[in-house]
């Protein structure tokens, strides 16, 4: 079954508009008792203008318009993870959290100055290291992931997808000449090999 909740925490309507409410994780009752739950957000939290289905942020009883977005994520992420805490039982269910999916929309993150995105390349980084380090975003999960006193197991999908600048659908993609997409992935490609490592996690966790 696939829930669809971008940001896993809850977006409501209120008097004024869509709420995203930081604390709330009210649609957790839907994951109780599975198997096996598979998480995963970070894409969205950096929508804006139309893309964006909240009006307002709520942390706590304060409201905002606005609020930086890697902190909002990792107040989501706190919440998620003390649902985790309270309502997971291990001897019944697998929690896996997919790591981050990166964008290759600035060159500079792996230091070629002939060009600015993905546009145009077709080759993978050979070198096995990504010149801009770590996902900030990664490294919140990661901090968040180490506060779950119940066993999640991380598929760390982050790092060996940053080497794939090759593998997105560039110009070439829904939107062709009107837009680039150096956000989604080719299929066949690299969300081949996530579900590769999801499946050796399932049969081995």
């Amino acid at each position: 079954m696939l829930s669809r909740n971008a940001f896993l925490v809850d977006i409501v309507n209120g008097k004024h508009g869509r709420v995203l409410k930081l604390n709330s994780i009210g649609g957790g009752q839907l994951w109780k008792g599975v198997d096996v739950l598979i998480f995963d957000t970070w894409h969205w939290w950096l929508h804006t203008g139309r893309k964006q289905p909240w009006d307002y942020v709520q942390d706590n009883n304060v409201t905002h318009k606005d609020m930086n977005r890697t902190v909002a994520y990792e107040k989501a992420l706190r919440t998620w993870a003390r649902w985790v805490n309270l309502n997971v039982d291990p001897a019944k269910t697998k929690v896996f959290f997919q790591g981050l999916s990166p964008d290759h929309m600035n060159s500079k993150d792996w230091v070629d100055r002939t060009t600015n995105t993905c546009v145009g390349e077709i080759r993978p980084l050979l070198s096995g290291e990504y010149l801009a380090g770590p996902h900030p975003a990664q490294v919140i999960l990661n901090k968040v992931l180490r506060s779950v006193s119940k066993p999640v197991h991380l598929l760390d999908i982050t790092g060996l997808s940053q080497l794939r600048k090759d593998g997105h659908p560039s110009v070439f993609g829904y939107r062709g000449r009107h837009g680039i997409d150096c956000t989604h992935w080719c299929l066949p490609g690299v969300p081949d090999t996530w579900n590769e490592l999801l499946f050796a996690a399932l049969t081995q966790t």
